[in-house]
């Protein structure tokens, strides 16, 4: 194996990056976005309307930037019935970023009014195990806009590592193509900002990490069928007010409590905030909680761009979620006359190129060394945040590779 690109620094790009330089694998990885500190990263939002308001980012490190740190294993299960036993690798991953449940201390008022009322209502509530570092953080409500303290685990971590081992990285450059000839890899073609141009790099082995959305198009300009059955990871956040509780100041996410198709899990949007200001409330004013479901497959992505509407499944199941949240809410204090709801909205988009329709136990497409490690591999809705289980895929995918 002469040479491997990575189309991607999120959390499949970079570690499968890393994982392949630390063997002495020669690999590039090109990144559409540009470098940008971890404080900055609200500015690198490149949001999609596609029916729901879809969140996602474009710069080096991708979405792991903006992520509140949650660590929770996702379709184990699933994978392991498909052939593709995670364990050993998720292991691996949650003993490298210390994976762990922050302490008291880390646990704001208004999260523990939500476990608490959680509780008495009969509901476990558990605490959310996380990748940050408990003492680099000083809780500050700021996970979702990029961490001033650096104090929360991102791809650029491994990356940092990857590069002194020899990872070459190219950034603020597109692929625009995955060029192949009869059927055969011979790399990739992308667009050179600075000399306006489209060049073309060779590769003996291609895996497209850049996301769901992004990655059914490249598989298609190799002549692959991709792009159907999108799902988003669909989400609202309900609140009311509590006066004074400071809410917006706290780890975001501090909390899991797990539903059969949806999550509820402490969290604070300004969207709550723009729709209770007129009343004279401030954001110090608002506690909410996240709903976050399951929902179907229905989008798809294609050249003609991007669509992904809420079934009647999805609708209910935020319903049912929605209701419980206020129920949780109200029996925490806030004021039941003030609650409100975001619009529904989509934070991990995945399924564009499942396992078993796309691409095979091994991450690999027809095209012999064209490979996908990404969410679009997944066979359906985790329902909670796939980070973790997108770095186990990585790290089995490198295994793979470097075998070979």
């Amino acid at each position: 194996m002469k040479n491997v690109i990575v189309i991607g620094s999120g959390a499949g790009g970079a570690t499968v990056a890393r994982e392949l330089a630390l063997k002495g694998v020669s690999v590039t990885l090109i990144e559409k976005g540009e470098y940008i500190t971890p404080d900055k990263a609200f500015q690198c939002y490149d949001n999609l309307n596609v029916g729901v308001e879809l969140l996602k980012t474009s710069c080096l490190g991708g979405t792991t930037l903006v992520t509140a740190g949650n660590a929770v294993r996702t379709c184990q299960k699933e994978f392991k019935e498909m052939g593709i036993d995670l364990y050993h690798e998720f292991e691996e991953v949650e003993g490298e970023l210390n994976v762990g449940k922050l302490p008291d201390t880390h646990y704001g008022v208004g999260t523990l009014k939500i476990m608490e009322a959680s509780s008495s209502l009969g509901l476990n509530m558990e605490k959310m195990p996380k990748f940050i570092n408990p003492e680099e953080c000083i809780p500050c409500g700021k996970c979702a806009l990029g961490c001033p303290r650096n104090a929360k685990w991102s791809s650029l971590d491994f990356l940092i590592e990857a590069r002194k081992k020899g990872l070459q990285i190219i950034d603020n450059t597109e692929v625009t193509r995955v060029i192949t000839s009869n059927g055969q890899l011979k790399g990739v073609e992308v667009f050179n900002p600075e000399k306006c141009v489209k060049e073309e790099y060779d590769a003996d082995r291609v895996i497209v990490c850049s996301g769901a959305v992004e990655t059914p198009l490249l598989l298609r300009s190799a002549g692959l069928v991709a792009g159907e059955h999108l799902f988003v990871d669909t989400f609202v956040t309900v609140g009311g007010t509590l006066p004074d509780i400071q809410f917006y100041k706290e780890v975001s996410m501090n909390g899991l409590l797990k539903k059969d198709g949806f999550i509820l899990a402490p969290h604070y949007s300004s969207i709550l905030l723009s729709k209770l200001s007129h009343l004279g409330f401030q954001d110090k004013d608002i506690l909410g909680i996240m709903v976050k479901i399951r929902d179907e497959s229905s989008g798809r992505v294609d050249e003609k761009g991007v669509v992904k509407n809420n079934t009647s499944h999805d609708m209910g199941l935020l319903a049912e979620g929605s209701s419980l949240a206020g129920a949780i809410l109200t029996e925490g204090g806030v004021d039941p006359d003030t609650l409100v709801s975001t619009p529904a909205r989509g934070a991990h988009p995945g399924g564009t190129a499942a396992i078993g329709e796309v691409v095979d136990k091994n991450l690999e497409t027809e095209v012999e060394g064209l490979y996908v490690c990404d969410a679009s591999v997944f066979p359906r809705a985790p329902g909670a945040p796939p980070v973790l289980t997108i770095l186990a895929l990585a790290k089995k995918l490198a295994k793979h590779i470097s075998k070979e």
